[in-house]
């Protein structure tokens, strides 16, 4: 089985999360959009289109939790499900709940140090 197929996005806390994104904009080129964040599209002639996302949260979010870290790190995977049922076999730390959205599926696990990672399998076209 196939598991992680590449990184979908970095998330991390920010004291101001939409002057560091101006500063991201005016100082390194991103374009941050209007919800915060940046997309880098990829893909080309013989490799798979997709998305990186880079997203600064606000300092007190919560959506980092239950890992204690100021960041985190979202994977893109081909088969959620299966990706999820074969950490739970191997004893990870699978937090019991997956989300859909326009933008695909997700799901979370905890790395040994307490570092929660999202799991991404996109959308089609994403």
């Amino acid at each position: 089985m196939k598991r992680v197929t590449g990184i979908g996005g970095i998330f991390f806390k920010a004291k101001d999360p939409a002057g560091l994104g101006a500063w991201y904009g005016r100082h390194l080129g991103l374009d941050v959009t209007g919800w915060g964040g940046a997309l880098f599209r990829w893909g080309g002639a013989g490799s798979e289109a997709g998305i990186t996302v880079w997203s600064p949260f606000a300092q007190d979010t919560r959506y980092m939790e239950p890992g204690t870290a100021s960041f985190m790190i979202n994977y893109r995977v081909a088969d959620l499900d299966a990706l999820l049922a074969a950490l739970r076999s191997e004893g990870c730390n699978v937090l019991d709940r997956t989300e859909e959205s326009e933008q695909g599926r997700f799901g979370w696990v905890v790395d040994p140090e307490g570092n929660k990672i999202e799991l991404w399998q996109p959308a089609p076209g994403m």
